[in-house]
């Protein structure tokens, strides 16, 4: 059901997911899906363009039935661009033919595609709006940490739509990022939360929860190496080591899961942890919150993780890696630690542990913060700015 629109701006959205269809439905891999989904419901009209898997599929996040999804050519990785080429040039032309239905175009980067895509925009005269949600050249070293070219590729990238920035507005996720682009045109820091206003929990229920019995440590997030999955292996046998009623749960799904479940069997923790794959919100996951008793979040490289803001919901105290945006935007509302490090991770965990104090105030803080930034709040602040700069647009559909 479609909210009261801000305006009559029709945008085209980019992102490089590769999205699945079966039948008439469309999937997409990341969370991020359900916030364009919401974005779409305060826009006139939303084109989601992005490239289609060549086999047909689903995955985590079923696109809405009305929302226009436009499929662009499928290609492994830019980061072997031979191979991309023919698929790179095919959706370029699709792209324009995209740009004769809309108004306006956010494009979510950097990205290779995303820059050809802008000078497309504006060569038909559609008002362009850029989207940063992490630091490129860090998450490209994390990733590939041997392969230098990418690293001095991403840079450049980086560099190239930071310039981009100059001349068009930029919607950037925490603080950080804010910070690295605050020379655009016109800068709206946000965060990416896909908690609903009636999945906050109530201040009375989440201060009920017992610290007496068994503590669950809850990991979500995806198993891969900007992530640094392996420490939580790590975390959990030096945490029971002062305190044995610790458990680890992990919630997500990736290529390091059994580096993971071996790491755990290295250090005898296995039969006290559950690596439990990729769970729905609702079927599932909002449940492991709300009967844990800290997150623990441990990534190398972040810009603002929407799964903070999940645990503020459900009322769970957070401890996390002060990495990108973190520090800034929930400092008060979680306990911070540096990356890799064990001994503060876990004493970070035994003041949650002990300390009631300590916890009744990340609880209040982070409800509080989740109640401001909920999935409906935010996506209407960004459909609001969207929708401001698009009124310069200086052409309707079908001109060009």
């Amino acid at each position: 059901m479609r909210h009261d629109t801000i305006g009559p701006v029709r945008f085209a959205v980019y992102t490089d997911y590769p999205y699945r269809r079966t039948g008439g439905a469309v999937y997409a891999p990341r969370a991020f899906a359900v916030f364009l989904a919401e974005l779409a419901q305060s826009l006139d009209g939303m084109v989601l363009a992005g490239r289609l898997e060549p086999e047909e599929g689903t995955s985590h996040y079923r696109l809405p039935g009305d929302l226009d999804f436009a499929p662009l050519p499928h290609y492994g990785s830019l980061t072997s661009p031979v191979r991309a080429m023919g698929a790179v040039a095919r959706s370029l032309w699709r792209w324009w033919r995209v740009l004769d239905r809309v108004e306006g175009v956010w494009l979510l980067g950097p990205h290779g595609l995303a820059l050809p895509f802008a000078l497309m925009a504006a060569l038909r005269r559609r008002h362009v709006v850029l989207g940063v949600r992490q630091d490129l050249p860090r998450y490209v070293r994390s990733r590939h940490p041997g392969r230098r070219w990418i690293g001095l590729a991403a840079a450049a990238l980086e560099g190239a739509f930071r310039a981009l920035a100059r001349r068009y507005p930029v919607v950037v996720v925490g603080p950080e990022l804010g910070r690295r682009y605050h020379h655009a045109r016109r800068v709206l820091v946000t965060s990416v939360s896909l908690v609903r206003d009636v999945d906050v929990v109530s201040e009375a229920s989440a201060l009920a929860r017992s610290y007496d019995g068994e503590l669950r440590m809850l990991s979500v997030g995806r198993l891969e190496k900007e992530k640094n999955p392996l420490l939580l292996a790590d975390i959990l046998a030096h945490a029971r080591a002062v305190d044995a009623r610790w458990r680890l749960v992990v919630c997500g799904e990736g290529p390091m899961r059994a580096d993971l479940e071996e790491r755990l069997r290295e250090l005898g923790v296995a039969d006290h942890a559950e690596v439990l794959g990729y769970l729905p919100v609702h079927g599932g996951l909002r449940d492991a919150y709300r009967e844990s008793h800290a997150l623990v979040h441990v990534s190398f490289t972040e810009g603002l993780p929407q799964v903070l803001f999940e645990a503020f919901a459900a009322g769970l105290p957070v401890l996390a890696t002060a990495v990108g945006g973190v520090p800034e935007a929930v400092t008060g509302d979680a306990l911070l630690m540096p990356p890799e490090d064990v001994d503060a991770a876990v004493d970070g965990l035994e003041r949650i542990a002990r300390d009631s104090a300590l916890r009744e105030r990340l609880v209040r803080s982070g409800l509080r913060r989740a109640r401001e930034s909920t999935l409906q709040a935010e996506s209407r602040r960004v459909a609001r700015f969207l929708v401001e700069n698009g009124r310069t647009a200086q052409a309707r559909p079908g001109g060009g």
